[in-house]
């Protein structure tokens, strides 16, 4: 198959090329903005005809949380007119397309992990522009899959992991959240459900993927530290009320995987080895 990546320079499209050699069969075509623009619908059109693409991965996204709540509508355009743009050109061709979404569709007011059926009910400017694109893409192409994932790192760009080492080298404290429940996820784990996926079939419907067990933002922080071997910074718990924001953050956002595990057959790592995993290789990029 042609397989189109978007958003190839980030997280997960880079934890995705990683590991496109293991699929020889497939011929995937990694773009991120300068390679294509997926805010263009021409674009987008002839470049899936050109290249004969039979499915789309889409890893593109305006992922700034809180720079979301004054940006509207460029997040809107990322996040939900791109992908529908993806899905109508994909659906010409009879092809598939794999949508990744987000935990920010819920509000976070649960107390037992969501599951795929539960009713979305976003409450910021970015989890409602995901969800818009969940119900776009799924009418526009029959053969969507939509992803939703959560707390998301990897050694590439950006993210919480990075940032903790950074300011555990740097302080002697910091505060970190203690109120927020979720699930860390190794970008590499949520890669290779997404490549399991495409070899056994994409499968139409919402999905669940996180690495396995539950953490607060500052046990995670604890652990990054541990594992990394940082040991001169204090980490001190905080309410969410002594951290504002101005995007309003899920006070629990545990998906439930068992359907992605029923359907695909998948082992899922627990978030501590899946870290322990990333930290290694941040070690090594770091040498």
């Amino acid at each position: 198959m042609n397989i189109l990546i978007t958003g190839c320079n980030g997280q997960l499209g880079s934890e995705i090329r990683l590991q496109e050699h293991a699929h020889p069969d497939h011929r995937f075509f990694n773009t991120d903005v300068e390679e294509l623009d997926i805010c263009d619908q021409q674009a987008i059109d002839h470049f899936v005809d050109a290249n004969n693409i039979d499915g789309i991965i889409n890893c593109a996204a305006y992922t700034a949380v809180d720079k979301a709540e004054n940006d509207k509508q460029l997040c809107t355009t990322l996040n939900t007119l791109a992908p529908a743009y993806l899905a109508s050109a994909v659906e010409r061709r009879g092809g598939w397309m794999i949508q990744i979404s987000t935990d920010y569709v819920f509000d976070g007011t649960a107390h037992i992990p969501y599951e795929e059926d539960a009713t979305p009910s976003p409450d910021t400017v970015y989890g409602s522009t995901k969800l818009a694109a969940e119900l776009g893409v799924s009418k526009l192409c029959q053969r969507t899959m939509i992803i939703r994932t959560a707390w998301l790192y990897s050694s590439f760009g950006h993210n919480f992991v990075k940032t903790m080492i950074r300011l555990g080298k740097e302080r002697d404290q910091l505060g970190v959240v203690a109120d927020q429940i979720g699930t860390p996820t190794y970008a590499r784990d949520l890669a290779s459900a997404i490549l399991s996926a495409v070899e056994q079939g994409v499968r139409a419907g919402v999905y669940h993927f996180t690495d396995e067990g539950t953490a607060s933002w500052y046990d995670f922080a604890i652990a990054i530290h541990r594992i990394y071997g940082i040991k001169g910074c204090r980490v001190n718990p905080l309410h969410t009320s002594e951290y504002p924001t101005p995007a309003q953050r899920p006070h629990y956002s545990v998906l439930d995987k068992s359907k992605i595990k029923r359907d695909f057959g998948l082992t899922i790592p627990h978030w501590e080895d899946a870290l322990a995993d990333c930290i290694n290789q941040i070690k090594k990029d770091e040498q």
